[in-house]
């Protein structure tokens, strides 16, 4: 394993703990090699480009996701503890949650299924896909080089098929259930601090409420338009017998405000996605919102209206019934920033690229590789803090902030100085090289992928 810098070893060591000694020294060589890969993020891919072509015994760096004895959600519960000290003082405790589709095929992936593929699909048309489903957690934390909060990844669950729980003889634990148990988990981690779970409409649940609440934690989802909502229950007369109501008449559907008089409404300027600020008409109120089945949730319904008639109108809401109008819609809109890292993960760090067939190494590749993001961002965050960001540009191109993939490539420059030239002053016009990291660079540089 060649030597890393001060910074990087400093966002690494909290991790150690989990492994053994022995795992520990090939956890570093698979996640730097991760880092400096490019390509698909296979484990013969990542020893090539640390220089580990030749070694004979390559099945141990394998057992480090199929065999070894470490804990994943250990390794998240670290994850997080590193991620929240970047936050401000200032800063509210935000964690986004979605899931998201990887597409794999074969007969020994036994949690795969047929899914709706969201990126192919339209509304008329609908695209099935064959893979697995992931629930990632991400935290939003403000980043020096960017004016919007990134959603950085670090609680990842697998969410197996229907059919593969049937074929396991296990319960089926739908998104929502999977939600709810993370949700649990988190705020354990958490030891009480107050913080706020954001979702699309896809976790707007009265189930998921309920939970957030008994949990102490704070929801924010987009609401249906037709949802049933009711006023609170009115006094009982006194010598009344019989069970307390527990929701008053049901309200007027969302839809029917839309039209609502203009007095009604207040215009406001909130903070949009992109960074930019937006000006939308609002309108405001708590109620309870019902599901049959379910006891009623007190909760802020937000409906947003687009002076400009570019965007539909839009319903959010919020179990806090205390959170202003405006902070609710400017907390939902950072969610969009999940499909971001989504993205960037995809195309930057090779999700969806890994090669597993052992059950462990599945449930344990990808959200390693979702981490890595994370773990990315806080390596350039300390690197931030005694020199400039590197933004890459060029005459025909110029940014006016830096992506992930600049600032992964500022990460990656610093780990290759560190590993072909450490013994040479950054001064010098001329560098030393090792003969072997000559083998290694050409062999990276004349690679195809």
């Amino acid at each position: 394993m060649p030597s890393l810098p001060a910074t990087i070893i400093a966002v690494l060591r909290p991790f150690a703990g989990l492994f053994s000694r022995p795992v520990w020294a090939h956890v570093q060589v698979l996640l730097v090699g991760a880092l400096l890969c490019r390509g698909p993020r296979t484990v013969a891919a990542v020893l090539r480009v640390m220089g580990c072509g030749q070694e004979k015994r390559f099945e141990k760096y394998h057992r480090v996701l199929s065999r070894a004895c470490w804990s994943g959600l250990q390794g998240s519960q670290t994850l997080l503890g590193v991620l929240v000290p970047l936050l401000p003082v200032t800063w509210p405790l935000l964690v986004g949650i979605d899931a998201t589709l990887e597409r794999r095929r074969g007969r020994k992936i036994a949690a795969k299924g047929c899914y709706r593929d969201a990126v192919r699909s339209t509304e008329p048309h609908v695209v099935p896909c064959c893979g697995l489903t992931w629930l990632v957690m991400m935290l939003f934390v403000p980043l020096p080089w960017s004016p919007r909060p990134w959603a950085l990844p670090f609680f990842t669950v697998l969410a197996p098929s229907a059919r593969a729980n049937a074929a396991a003889g296990k319960r089926h634990k739908t998104t929502i259930d999977w939600t709810m148990q993370m949700v649990k988990v988190v705020a354990r981690w958490l030891r009480g601090r107050p913080w706020v779970r954001v979702g699309d409409g896809g976790y707007a649940c009265v189930k998921l409420a309920r939970t957030c609440q008994a949990s102490g934690v704070t929801l924010v989802s987009r609401l249906r338009l037709d949802a049933q909502l009711h006023a609170f229950p009115g006094p009982v007369p006194a010598g009344k017998r019989g069970r307390k109501p527990k929701k008053g008449p049901r309200l007027p559907q969302l839809r029917t405000l839309v039209e609502a008089p203009e007095p009604s409404w207040q215009t406001v300027d909130v903070d949009w996605e992109g960074g930019v600020s937006k000006r939308v008409r609002l309108r405001s109120a708590t109620c309870l919102w019902y599901t049959p089945g379910e006891d009623p949730v007190p909760i802020r319904w937000v409906l947003v209206v687009d002076p400009a008639g570019k965007l539909r109108p839009a319903a959010f809401f919020s179990t806090d019934l205390a959170l202003e109008p405006p902070t609710i819609v400017e907390w939902f809109v950072l969610r969009w920033g999940v499909e971001v890292t989504f993205e960037e993960s995809r195309r930057h760090l090779g999700v969806a690229t890994q090669r597993q067939w052992s059950a462990l190494a599945i449930a344990r590749s990808t959200p390693a590789l979702f981490g890595l993001f994370a773990l990315v961002c806080v390596m350039a965050a300390r690197l931030a803090a005694t020199r400039p960001v590197s933004v890459r540009m060029t005459a025909w191109y110029r940014k006016e902030e830096a992506t992930f993939s600049d600032i992964l490539a500022w990460v990656r420059r610093v780990l290759w100085a560190a590993y072909y030239f450490p013994q040479s002053p950054g001064q010098d016009e001329h560098v030393l090289l090792r003969s072997q990291a000559w083998d290694i660079l050409l062999d990276q540089l004349a690679a195809t992928t």
